[in-house]
Formats: structure tokens, sequence, C-alpha cells
């Protein structure tokens, strides 16, 4: 596996217990969750249409895009409901103190 570099994306206390945000990391749209105290990171654009997730629906560990309401599992980036078929790109999250920080590959 190759090496990862991690960036520091925001403050734990930025984001809300089952909220979603935009982060961008190296040109990546990358979008952002907390659920159950827990940080996910996930490509923000959907598979299918490309809309955002980060203006999608947060429903305990899925993401339903606003466009066709394709949903995706934000812990493996799996598609769960159609019309998405294809998985999304999942990034490492990890904190340090109050830092939140996501992992892109080198």
């Amino acid at each position: 596996m190759g090496r990862v570099v991690y960036h520091v994306v925001g403050q734990r206390a930025q984001l809300r217990d089952g909220d979603v945000t935009c982060v961008v990391v190296e040109g990546r749209e990358i979008a952002l969750y907390r659920i159950g105290g827990e940080f996910f990171a996930t490509d923000d654009a959907c598979t299918h249409a490309h809309g955002s997730l980060c203006e999608g629906y947060l429903e305990g560990e899925e993401i339903e895009c606003p466009l066709h309401a394709g949903r995706f599992n934000v812990r493996t980036g799996e598609a769960t409901c159609s019309p998405a078929t294809e998985a999304l790109a999942t990034y490492e999250v990890r904190s340090d103190g109050e830092d939140v920080l996501i992992g892109i590959p080198a």
C-alpha cells in the first residue's frame, strides 16, 4: 500500500454529530461526515450523476444524493440504492487533539 499524507481539514467542534460538510484537499472535493462521534470521508460527487453529497441527506450511515436519491454507505463507500451502482472513494480520517485530518494517497 502506498504512502498516505494527512491534511488538517478542521476542528472536531466544527462538525456536529449527524452533519456532513465539504472540504477540499489537494484539489479533491471531499464530503466529511460525523456519525456517533466518528468521522468518515468520501468523494463528494455521486458516482451516478455527480451531485454534491454535501448537499444530500444523511441518515444513519447512509448519504442520499440530492439529485436522484442514490445512496451510499459513508463508512465503506458502497452504493446501497439505485440509480447509484458504483462505490465512492473513501479516505482515512483521524483526529489529533481537536484537529480532524484526512489521509490522501501520496
